[in-house]
């Protein structure tokens, strides 16, 4: 007995987390231009608000067109959920936010895109978070520049530009000896020819700008996690293995299991 069938990349790509409309029959996934739900009632408002329920609230937070296309491209990066947001650089600054507090580093490679230098070069400076660049072949240098303040790993898998390739398996063990996630942007490559997660990614970010939206006419990012890390092995992340204050003291990591990075 199966749990049903196992279906190729390029139905995935069409039909990953879309349903045909149950009062209409449509195919397509509608856009649904709206900023507001229904509520059953008082009790079903407070369950969803207090993450007790899960379910549509506001647009800002969730919209069931975007919730369509951050379950494809999770199913087609081999994770657990995906966060959906309005560009790239978004996704980049949103995928580290979590991870971080003033004081805290990142450790990022020196071949990549140039906004994403200045990002992590200038911008974040502004939250009293550093970057230090090193040449991801040398793996002796990447092991030395991790610190006890460091909280994440950053790579693209093939970099843009150069198309440099990251040898993903040795720099996740890297991380995963350090006790801290790797991130790669896979926007170059798409999940068509590399998936980072089955070679030790913790998250994968991607300007769906780029090759996923295929022409150019859209501008978004999207965020997937792996559902693969261990948030509370040590005390390096606290906004998800700590009580949260604005959730009531609900720990993200104990209440959610694999999916608390995607719900924070």
């Amino acid at each position: 007995m199966t749990d049903g069938p196992t279906y190729g990349f390029d139905t995935l790509q069409i039909h990953a987390g879309a349903k045909p409309d149950p009062t209409t029959g449509a195919r397509q996934t509608p856009i649904h231009q709206t900023t507001a739900y229904v509520f059953r009632d008082a009790d079903h408002a407070a369950a969803l608000f207090n993450l007790q329920e899960v379910g549509f609230i506001y647009s800002r937070l969730t919209n069931p067109t975007v919730a369509v296309l951050q379950e494809r491209i999770a199913t087609l990066e081999g994770g657990v959920g995906a966060v959906c947001c309005s560009s790239g650089h978004a996704a980049q600054i949103m995928a580290i936010f979590p991870l971080m507090s003033p004081g805290m580093n990142i450790v990022a490679s020196s071949r990549a895109y140039g906004g994403t230098i200045t990002q992590f070069s200038q911008t974040i400076k502004r939250f009293g978070w550093s970057c230090t660049f090193v040449d991801f072949d040398d793996l002796d240098a990447v092991k030395a520049a991790i610190d006890e303040n460091t909280r994440a790993v950053f790579c693209e898998a093939i970099a843009n530009p150069g198309g440099y390739i990251t040898d993903l398996d040795a720099i996740s063990a890297i991380s995963d000896e350090a006790g801290i996630p790797l991130i790669v942007d896979n926007t170059a490559s798409t999940p068509y020819l590399c998936r980072p997660i089955e070679h030790g990614a913790t998250l994968v970010v991607h300007s769906t700008t780029k090759y996923l939206t295929g022409n150019g006419t859209v501008t978004g990012g999207c965020v997937v996690d792996s559902g693969k890390f261990d948030w509370s092995a040590n005390d390096k992340f606290p906004s998800l293995s700590q009580p949260e204050p604005a959730y009531h003291g609900l720990k993200f990591h104990e209440t959610f299991g694999n999916l608390a990075y995607t719900f924070f």
